[in-house]
């Protein structure tokens, strides 16, 4: 499980170091990919591969189905860690989530996310504000998907 925020910087080549226990947990290879609220998700292999066989179940002859599938996997990229720890983030990935110099890594469950630390500010301080909110609606919520 990867839990946590850290603060780290990407260079001016793109390449962030990603913190030593979420290293040790996505492996060698892994996914990095566009996430929702204009971050990045990195997977280990194994939970992509769980979440690829779920978004193979959508339906294709919806369109939101199709669209959501190809803004997922055509932002995808297999990645893998330079001697010094580091992710080289393709640049692609680096613009939708406006990686520049100053981010924040967080553990959530089963993958890392990569923000930008001003969007994440903002994220962080909206979510606080309505957490009450979002709990209650969660309560009648079906974890077993």
């Amino acid at each position: 499980m990867f839990m946590g925020e850290f603060q780290h910087t990407i260079d001016d080549k793109g390449r962030i170091i990603i913190p030593a226990k979420f290293r040790e947990a996505l492996g060698t290879e892994f996914i990095v990919t566009r996430g929702l609220d204009n971050c990045l998700f990195v997977y280990p292999r194994e939970e992509w591969s769980a979440l690829e066989q779920k978004l193979k179940q959508l339906p294709m002859m919806k369109s939101d189905a199709r669209a959501f599938t190809r803004f997922f996997f055509s932002g995808a990229s297999e990645c893998e860690w330079d001697k010094q720890g580091r992710v080289n983030v393709p640049g692609n990935l680096r613009e939708y989530a406006k990686l520049d110099k100053d981010c924040i890594v967080i553990g959530v469950s089963n993958r890392v996310e990569i923000w930008d630390k001003a969007t994440w500010q903002t994220y962080n301080q909206q979510s606080q504000e309505s957490f009450n909110e979002i709990a209650e609606k969660l309560v009648d919520f079906d974890f077993n998907f």
